[in-house]
């Protein structure tokens, strides 16, 4: 008996110029790839005042971050990330990523944390990246952390 994939019910806002930004299909096939359960998910792009406006409320830290994942309820896995656009941009160029892999990766990145994966300690940052490298790996994308040396 096969296992029925996960069900995802998943919303896209853009709160930014769209251009250049992933497609809603291509968001849902990055965002299945790491569902592990059922789960509600809101995907958002912002720009840096927003960006930075969320983490400093949420994290207390007063500068726009690439990624933010807000877990509402952990049982039914509800749950909003939320896609800096300027922040992500900056980084694919200092990178010399494509801007498809790197958002690919804070994709996942984002829905690994909403399911629970952390990267506080050592330990759980080694399994959450290599989660990270082999999804990517999975969609074409190369391995986000070659190369960083923490």
């Amino acid at each position: 008996m096969t296992r029925e994939p996960p069900r995802l019910s998943l919303t896209v806002q853009f709160a930014v110029d769209t251009t250049g930004l992933p497609g809603r299909s291509t968001l849902r096939r990055w965002v299945c790839a790491a569902l592990e359960r059922d789960a509600a998910v809101t995907l958002r792009f912002v720009d840096g005042r927003e960006g930075r406006s969320l983490n400093r409320r949420f994290r207390k830290r007063d500068h726009a971050t690439n990624v933010l994942t807000f877990v509402y309820d952990e049982v039914s896995l509800l749950g909003d990330i939320v896609l800096c656009a300027s922040v992500v941009s900056r980084e694919a160029r200092a990178q010399r990523k494509t801007l498809a892999a790197h958002y690919a990766h804070l994709v996942i990145h984002g829905m690994l944390h909403l399911q629970g994966y952390d990267h506080a300690r050592d330990d759980d940052a080694a399994r959450m990246e290599a989660r990270e490298s082999a999804l990517l790996r999975d969609l074409g994308y190369g391995d986000p952390y070659a190369g960083d040396h923490h």
